[in-house]
């Protein structure tokens, strides 16, 4: 299975976006399952269901820090991940339009509600919300620049 299918199995067995990415990449993140999915918990429907970035690309970027971040301070260090986390923007935004939450539902007819509570998750939910499917594109693009990178090995 792929990171991009595990990342949208995840979403739909209920985690939510940026968990759901951060756990498709369990294996090698370096932190137990159970400290990504704490870590990711905040960060769903654009961080707390405000509808800002789009949880898939938080956990994306998360994953970009734990895996490829250095703990420098350094100016250097700092304008690499940057440059990094503009690249992986820039893909995930190319694909979609967007990497704003409210902006992603939006766009497919469907309201940016900001209520701080969750939707429950029914066949219905699933069938009308691109979340799965962005998930899985984070998780692809995620993987694709880290084997570039040569984080991961070539598949």
């Amino acid at each position: 299975m792929s990171r991009g299918e595990r990342a949208k199995e995840n979403f739909l067995s209920g985690y939510n976006c940026a968990q759901s990415v951060l756990l498709a990449f369990e294996d090698v993140a370096g932190l137990p399952r159970d400290a990504l999915a704490r870590l990711g918990q905040p960060f769903g429907a654009g961080m707390g269901r405000l509808r800002l970035t789009c949880g898939a690309v938080t956990g994306m970027v998360m994953l970009l820090g734990l895996m490829t971040g250095s703990a420098d301070i350094d100016r250097e260090a700092k304008n690499r991940q940057y440059a990094a986390v503009q690249e992986l923007v820039r893909r995930f935004r190319a694909a979609c339009g967007s990497v704003i939450c409210g902006e992603l539902l939006t766009g497919k007819g469907l309201a940016a509600d900001t209520r701080p509570v969750a939707e429950a998750r029914t066949e219905t939910y699933y069938k009308k919300r691109p979340c799965a499917d962005l998930c899985a594109l984070a998780a692809e693009i995620l993987e694709d620049y880290l084997r570039e990178e040569g984080v991961l090995p070539q598949a």
